[in-house]
């Protein structure tokens, strides 16, 4: 499929009926001459490349990555990405809180859409993590990541396994026009109108084999063991509220947790050309961190995303995210992602920087020695290639590695030394075009 064409096609429409797009090669079923062809699951009359995490929105040129069939009026779609990696935070040993491990950090996921009469669409999606068994109970080594907890210790300088079941969500939407829809999505686990896409979905990271430090200011509710969300579309715009459950997933991985629907969100989308998406959202999360569960967080964030096919299997994309988290009695602190992808063909070359504020109590340190109140600075910067090795049937297997240098306050050196750099080499399978 050639991506000049790409982010035209795989609409369900009405009005698809005789005119085949440029660069249709699958997907397709004729119904008594009308095009059948896979849509944007919150809307019969965007296209397919809209769809980011939960109800979010990428732009509409943005590459996606997976296999697409269908079957009588069903479209599915298969995503997924595992990295096979040996990660070293602090090779140098520069400080005491570095460390390294051999894993694989992954996700799947399957979509299934058909349209419900003449205005109606259904989906439906399932997306899981394979993380419990790779990753085991306190994750992977991460220099000053932070968020959940292990045998009721915070999690610190870790990233924290994934749930087994990330999303069971189901979707209907109704359109009134072809500029207007109202969607209504429910999950069990799923994901609230909070928040850029999920990392793990977004074009500009989805080489990058480590979630954000950022993670927890601005996507961390990507998996919320409740959610029900009401959308409106009038063109080129979304409003979305959102009522879901505030606290995070409990260190049992495999379980579903109990519904609380006692957190509210809302977000406003905005796509003014087929190359951008923007967005700005505020939610109110109801003790997301079982460890503290008098602390009610505010989150508000803004985010947007880039993408630019410029050739034949040639793209760029790139997003920037500010979040900020309140708690009552405390400053707010912020985060600032800025992250670039840019793949020519079998080479993809990727880079990410950070500016996280992290607290005393996020990097668990004693406050008689730090200060109660005190707001750590840190910056992140990281460099990575992949390089696509060969074909495994419609996958592909790449090569890759990364280098991240992390920027410390000087009151943090005792602990984590000045300038710590972590390192990876993986190997990385992934669907291609």
């Amino acid at each position: 499929m050639n991506d000049t064409a790409k982010h035209h096609h795989m609409m369900m429409t009405d009005t698809a009926k005789k005119k085949k797009m440029p660069g249709m090669d699958m997907g397709e079923k004729s119904m008594g001459g009308m095009e059948m062809m896979m849509s944007s699951s919150q809307s019969k009359n965007l296209p397919m490349e809209r769809n980011g995490s939960g109800t979010s929105w990428l732009p509409d040129a943005s590459p996606m990555y997976g296999i697409m069939f269908h079957h009588k009026e069903w479209m599915y779609m298969l995503h997924g990405n595992i990295a096979f990696r040996y990660t070293n935070q602090d090779f140098a040993n520069k400080g005491s809180r570095g460390g390294h491990k051999v894993d694989a950090p992954n996700w799947f996921m399957g979509m299934a859409q058909r349209p419900v009469g003449k205005n109606g669409l259904i989906s439906f999606n399932l997306m899981m993590s394979l993380d419990p068994l790779t990753e085991h109970g306190p994750g992977y080594p991460l220099l000053f990541q932070t968020g959940e907890s292990w045998n009721g210790v915070p999690l610190v300088d870790r990233q924290h396994p994934h749930d087994l079941f990330a999303e069971l969500a189901a979707t209907y939407t109704y359109a009134f026009s072809k500029k207007t829809d109202l969607s209504f999505y429910l999950g069990y686990p799923g994901e609230p109108a909070l928040g850029p896409v999920a990392f793990m979905h977004r074009p500009s990271a989805l080489a990058n084999p480590d979630a954000p430090l950022s993670h927890h200011w601005s996507d961390a509710t990507h998996i919320t063991f409740g959610v029900a969300t009401v959308g409106f579309r009038y063109d080129q715009f979304k409003i979305e509220g959102s009522l879901f459950t505030g606290r995070e997933p409990d260190e049992n991985r495999y379980n579903f947790d109990k519904p609380r629907f006692d957190s509210w969100s809302t977000r406003l989308d905005y796509n003014p050309s087929e190359n951008w998406a923007l967005q700005v959202s505020h939610g109110f999360i109801k003790s997301p961190e079982a460890l503290m569960p008098a602390e009610d967080v505010h989150r508000t964030t803004a985010s947007a995303t880039y993408s630019l096919p410029f050739g034949n299997s040639k793209t760029f994309n790139a997003t920037a995210v500010w979040g900020m988290n309140k708690t009552a009695g405390h400053a707010a602190d912020n985060s600032i992602l800025l992250e670039g992808d840019i793949r020519i063909k079998k080479l993809d070359a990727y880079t990410r920087f950070e500016f996280v504020q992290k607290t005393t109590e996020e990097l668990n340190l004693n406050p008689l020695a730090y200060g109660d109140d005190t707001i750590f600075p840190v910056n992140a910067i990281t460099l990575g290639l992949n390089y696509d090795l060969l074909k495994v049937g419609p996958l592909n297997l790449a090569a890759g590695g990364q280098l991240t240098y992390y920027g410390v306050t000087k009151k943090l050196t005792s602990l984590y030394g000045s300038g710590p750099m972590g390192g990876e080499v993986f190997l990385r399978l992934y669907p291609r075009l």
